[in-house]
């Protein structure tokens, strides 16, 4: 108890330290009885408890609510973007909106094209915040090239590394078109930077990304983490695996990259009965990163679940429908297991993951607090994306086999993959790509990895077969007002 309530102290201290200042990205000379990263760091070399806590602060800002730096009920961590970008990709549609959450600034694309829109700052604030975060646990530990002795504090290191390159690259899908390298995207930070930095060429930032993420992997070898929250090194690889991916031109070590994790993470493939199964629950075999909510979290509606399930008390109970796009859903044959993953009769539950994602009571307004758990990676997506590399390979029987070891858990016959190649192998990955991963989050990565087109079905309230490429300028957020203001390098003619 005494240990638990030190770490509290001190990340309460630490929390105060990232979030004490908007315009300075770490408070280097705070006032009023802050600490420094100095005497942090003096203090970590007394007790390794203090840059563990940190540490914790670092994952629990991916989930908490507000760290958007607002009090929308949309604000509420990663799980928050993932929304923003599956309906960004079209594959999430919006069927019935009574409260207006999600309507006009995201499926309208407003915000995309409006630059004072709220929905830029939460996605810029939230991920620069973890990176904030993560860089007071780097520079409490020595910096990004620190060899530490003892070994919690390298595990530590290479997590925090890890999740620092997650945010930059989650950054440069939501902030740029595509991957043109010499165009400038982002300001980098680093536990050595403390004000607003001008922005670095899409190349700077995937090499800053890179290079945690290789440093990380290097570092994590050996962890054992406690919980699936955690960033171990198989959840490392896999976030280099989609980085590498974005660039589409390293599909080889894209491959390999997954294979390992696929043999390493202890994940094993949903099977036709668990993907019925609520998703609800981070001690599911084929999840290998994720969170495990708690009653002390103090999750209610403004959360995923909130936004998503009709059996929480949620917004979906209450008449803002979020439902799969009607195109995709009819892409999926009739004795495909997923096919049952959403309701079918007509009216305003219509194609809504009834059977994807549920509270386990099925209780339709459920009450809360949310205790259902969050999932950020499974081992169904490396299967997939080590398909797309092994096709994107010229690997074409090898891309077969593995895709086949996804659909053989879904339908009863997979002698249609035996006449795919090329292109229509490709094709076929991503469509199995959109299905399998729908609403968790991957649909936009897959958007802009396929350069595909989006062509939203007639059950969207907004532009219903309007093909918009994977590249317009919709479907990329803009460097939001207050950086504008607050960053001298930055300008509303050069963001």
């Amino acid at each position: 108890m005494k240990k638990n309530v030190f770490k509290f102290l001190m990340l309460s201290a630490v929390m105060s330290l990232t979030f004490s200042c908007e315009k300075d990205f770490i408070n280097t000379e705070p006032q009023g009885g802050l600490i420094t990263l100095d005497q942090l760091a003096d203090a970590a070399s007394v007790n390794p408890e203090i840059v563990a806590g940190t540490m914790d602060g670092v994952y629990t800002t991916t989930f908490t609510t507000g760290t958007g730096g607002t009090t929308g009920h949309d604000d509420f961590g990663h799980k928050g973007y993932d929304i923003f970008a599956d309906m960004l990709s079209g594959d999430l549609a919006l069927s019935l909106s009574t409260y207006g959450w999600y309507r006009a600034s995201i499926t309208e694309l407003q915000c995309t094209q409006d630059f004072t829109y709220t929905d830029n700052y939460q996605v810029w604030r939230h991920y620069y915040r973890v990176v904030k975060n993560a860089n007071i646990v780097i520079g409490t530990l020595g910096g990004t090239n620190a060899q530490p002795v003892v070994e919690e504090s390298r595990y530590i290191l290479g997590q925090a590394l890890a999740m620092r390159a997650h945010s930059m690259f989650y950054l440069t899908q939501y902030m740029s078109r595509d991957y043109y390298p010499d165009a400038e995207i982002l300001p980098i930070y680093d536990e050595t930077t403390a004000t607003g930095q001008p922005k670095s060429t899409t190349a700077e930032v995937y090499a800053f990304i890179e290079n945690d993420l290789n440093i990380a992997i290097d570092l994590l070898d050996g962890y054992n983490r406690p919980t699936k929250t955690q960033v171990n090194k198989p959840v490392a690889q896999a976030i280099l695996a989609y980085v590498l991916a974005s660039k589409r031109n390293a599909w080889p070590e894209v491959a390999a990259l997954t294979a390992e994790v696929m043999a390493t993470n202890g994940a094993t493939l949903m099977s036709a009965e668990e993907i019925t199964g609520g998703f609800n629950n981070v001690a599911t075999p084929g999840w290998f990163w994720g969170v495990d909510i708690t009653l002390d979290i103090g999750l209610g509606l403004v959360s995923w679940w909130g936004q998503m399930d009709y059996f929480s008390y949620s917004y979906p109970a209450f008449g803002d429908s979020k439902s799969i796009d009607e195109g995709l859903y009819n892409a999926i044959p009739a004795d495909d297991a997923r096919k049952a993953q959403f309701y079918t009769t007509a009216g305003s539950l219509y194609l809504m993951p009834l059977d994807k994602f549920y509270d386990p009571a099925r209780q339709p307004a459920g009450s809360g607090p949310m205790v259902n758990d969050y999932v950020y990676m499974r081992q169904a997506e490396m299967i997939l994306l080590n398909a797309e590399a092994l096709a994107k390979s010229g690997q074409d029987g090898p891309a077969r086999e593995m895709l086949r070891t996804l659909m053989s858990q879904r339908v009863p016959d997979t002698s249609y993959l035996d006449g795919l190649s090329g292109t229509a192998l490709q094709d076929e990955i991503y469509l199995q790509t959109r299905i399998e991963l729908w609403a968790e989050g991957k649909s936009y990565l897959a958007l802009k990895r396929n350069q595909g087109t989006v062509n939203r079905g007639s059950n969207h309230l907004s532009f219903q077969g309007v093909p918009m490429s994977y590249d317009d300028e919709r479907l990329t957020f803009e460097i939001p007002e207050q950086e504008i203001q607050d960053n001298i390098f930055i300008n509303e003619q050069n963001q």
